[in-house]
């Protein structure tokens, strides 16, 4: 019997490991399928392949050879077993497709023979990585795994991408990271099918590559005493004894008494990464960020800079000077150095977030803006971005650069990162002018935001195409999705692993996938089953985020703590007295009730014992408040504006009154821009008693106050984050305060649930 499925197979898998008939009619357990990211369908067989402990890899094409050496390096070291290449046929063939997407793989896999056949060099690694997956986790082992029957189920898998830039930053700038590390993080990709590596190699805090031309560059440029970042650093391994924050020896060292930070890569390094992400199927691309962000460069050499003093203006530091020749000439001749390093047709040039008050000043500058016709200082810097960009195109690269590169108009060539989610039409119009599009906004895909409940699914369910309902053809001009690792408060290997996985996986898929068959839960399911391969691999990823409670919960009479927990591997342990848990805490075993007001500190732990994140929560026994007397004047909240420049909720009134506005539920007016502390005044009314569930999301902070008793503490920066309380509320009008603070292109939103768990509706649910 052939059963065939479309998409979510993976969803389903099969009930658990399943009993095949090997062809030594043995019993042989294959592992369930799940994979990730999805694949576009799989047939599967009542059969499997079993790997022979002498397997010959047969490849069509000397070009595949690389793949082949690739695969035995993936089987060898878990197996023990031997392993030979071989042109023609094997037990494990490789070959290329005559036609196909870009990327697009077919798997068949029997009892005798596995075959993977691709559209071109990377489709025939996405097939291998399918491959990889398919068997036990094990065979991610650096050691010999024992007495383990390496076997696949039979499919049959027809496999291509819905985007072909499925990709990642990492800055290396902020914190460094060294050869080994940037390989780890290439080998992670690899496993699930993203193929672009966007390498942020200097910026303000350190530069990062070699540049013969300029040895100051690296000599001074890549090392600083501690900074702000680094300091930080240290106050949070400290705070929340976490030693992922620390800042690692190997990277430190001690010149006349001082204490350095840094390190940089060799153009030898350069060409070794590329290399090993080239076999990999993943193109680099290079990132010498201008004309801001170059404060190492301006700092180093003169006629850099609009003037000989340098360092840091009201927001940013001083840039690139547009008007000197010199300026000019030293961008190019970095890029020269840079260009031949990396084969991939794109160029990265940043051009974001430059402060133009030097520029103003500048006399250079004003007398390059008068020659060249322009009417300001965006003009300057586009005229500054299009040239530029003549070089890359004259040494056959494509540029691409932030969103701020639309100020000032667009090249026919430019590709736009949109990164700013507040810069909405950024999309629309790179898109309508005929350019490409990589979507990066930062409230869903930067990965230096701290996580929650809610990043994954933020990730996961995000559709590219929403952007586009007016013209939805222009999705053609979307090239794919990426995330960036920021790390000004990243130090190490393995903090840098906690933020990118399981994010990673959820754009991975986003990337790849085929968008009618996207399933949250499905995605779940598969997640859940890739815990194991990530321990085995010693991937210090981010265990998500328990579930089953709030920040507060409401109990009458007793109550019952129920937690469950994504990751099947983690273990829980718990404190009420608010010590932070260790291993010799009480464990959670499903079984724990509470009978008065109590605050726990729940921890989970890794399969090796590694702690992770804490929760606090509190569960408050409570009767339901009574409520009001007072009749509300009318329908809507009162929303009053400050010119809040602070980062405590408490405080938003003590600044300047801007506006009074009416609102219909809890959100910043249209009116409201700049600097924005709201005050939220009114009513809420509820209809019937009962334990009423309250979700407030923010960015910046935000507070919850009901019938004068504080409900959501979500106060203090940082960026988009939930935090969910709960209250008992007696039938009728309870008066309700929220307090928001942005200092960055924010958003504020609250939900409210009844005690079955459904939304209520906002109409006729706040009053003032």
């Amino acid at each position: 019997m052939k059963k065939s499925y479309k998409g979510w197979i993976t969803v389903l898998g099969f009930a658990g490991a399943v009993f095949l008939s090997a062809c030594n009619s043995t019993s042989t357990q294959v592992k369930e399928i799940s994979i990730i990211p999805l694949p576009n369908s799989i047939v599967e067989t009542s059969s499997a392949f079993v790997l022979p402990e002498k397997c010959t890899i047969g490849v069509t094409d000397k070009s595949l050879i690389p793949a082949a050496d690739y695969l035995v390096s993936i089987l060898s070291k878990s197996t023990g077993y031997q392993f030979s290449v071989t042109e023609g046929k094997g037990d494990i063939n490789l070959s290329l497709a005559d036609s196909g997407k870009e990327g697009s793989y077919s798997f068949v896999s029997t009892k005798n023979s596995v075959s993977i056949s691709g559209s071109s060099y990377a489709g025939v690694i996405y097939g291998i990585e399918t491959l990889r997956q398919l068997l036990p986790s094990g065979i991610e082992s650096k050691e010999v795994v024992s007495n383990m029957e390496w076997a696949i189920p039979a499919v049959e898998i027809k496999d291509s991408p819905r985007f072909g830039w499925r990709g990642l930053m990492l800055d290396v700038s902020r914190h460094f990271y060294d050869k080994d590390e940037v390989k780890e993080l290439l080998d992670l990709m690899a496993l699930y099918k993203m193929n672009k590596f966007h390498w942020h190699l200097t910026d303000d805090q350190g530069w990062r590559v070699e540049i013969k031309k300029y040895p100051l560059l690296t000599e001074k440029g890549a090392w600083r005493k501690y900074n702000s970042h680094d300091k930080t650093c240290l106050e949070l391994a400290k705070k929340n004894d976490n030693t992922d924050y620390l800042i690692p020896e190997e990277k430190i060292r001690i010149v006349e008494g001082d204490t350095l930070y840094g390190g940089f890569y060799t153009q030898d390094d350069i060409k070794e990464i590329v290399s090993y992400a080239q076999v990999r199927g993943i193109d680099v691309i290079p990132e010498i960020d201008m004309p801001g962000h170059m404060l190492a460069a301006v700092s180093n050499y003169d006629g850099v800079s609009c003037f000989k003093t340098t360092g840091w203006g009201t927001t940013f530091s001083s840039p690139v000077c547009p008007g000197k020749e010199s300026a000019l000439e030293f961008c190019k001749n970095v890029y020269s150095e840079i260009i031949p390093l990396f084969p991939y047709k794109y160029i990265h040039i940043g051009g974001d977030e430059v402060e133009k008050t030097n520029w103003k000043k500048c006399p250079d500058c004003q007398k390059r803006i008068r020659e060249k016709n322009l009417k300001s200082e965006e003009e300057l810097q586009s005229w500054f971005i299009h040239e530029m960009e003549a070089f890359f195109n004259s040494q056959g690269k494509d540029m691409i650069g932030w969103d701020e590169i639309l100020e000032g108009g667009l090249s026919k060539t430019a590709t736009v990162m949109w990164w700013r989610t507040w810069a909405k039409d950024a999309p629309m119009k790179t898109t309508s002018q005929g350019n490409h599009i990589i979507f990066t906004p930062n409230s869903q895909f930067y990965l230096d935001y701290e996580q929650d409940i809610k990043s994954l699914p933020n990730i996961y369910n995000y559709d590219p195409s929403a952007e586009f309902e007016q013209q939805p053809e222009l999705i053609n001009q979307v090239l794919g999705v990426q995330g960036n690792i920021w790390c000004e408060w990243i130090p190490s290997r393995e903090r840098m692993q906690y933020m990118a996985a399981p994010r990673m996986l959820a754009i991975a898929e986003l990337g790849w996938s085929d968008p009618k068959q996207k399933d949250w839960d499905g995605f779940k399911n598969r997640l859940s089953d890739q815990f194991e391969r990530l321990n085995v691999m010693n991937v210090n990823y981010r265990i998500p985020d328990l579930e089953g409670f709030y920040k507060t919960n409401v109990f009458i009479g007793e109550g019952e703590v129920k937690i469950s927990c994504m990751d099947p591997s983690a273990e829980i342990h718990y404190t009420t007295d608010g010590s932070v848990p260790t291993l010799n805490s009480p464990k959670y075993d499903g079984n724990l009730k509470v009978t008065e007001t109590t605050e726990f500190t729940f921890r989970t732990f890794r399969a090796n014992g590694k702690p992770c994140d804490t929760f606090t929560t509190k569960f408050i026994k409570g009767e339901f408040s009574p409520a009001s007397s007072e009749t509300p004047a009318g329908k809507g909240l009162e929303a009053v504006w400050y010119d809040f420049k602070g980062n405590k909720c408490a405080d938003i009134d003590k600044a300047s009154r801007k506006g009074s506005y009416n609102v219909t539920e809890v959100s910043i007016p249209a009116e409201a821009k700049g600097n924005i502390g709201l005050v939220i005044k009114g009513f809420i009314n509820v209809p019937e008693d009962g334990i009423y569930t309250f979700a407030l999301t923010s960015d910046d902070g935000s507070t919850l106050v009901i019938d004068g008793d504080p409900v959501i503490d979500n106060d203090g920066p940082h960026g988009p984050r939930e935090v969910i309380g709960q209250k008992a509320l007696a039938k009728g009008y309870h008066p309700i305060e929220v307090r928001y603070f942005d200092s960055n292109g924010g958003m504020l939103k609250m939900e409210v649930r009844d005690s079955k768990e459904n939304v209520i509706p906002v109409d006729g649910l706040f009053a003032k």
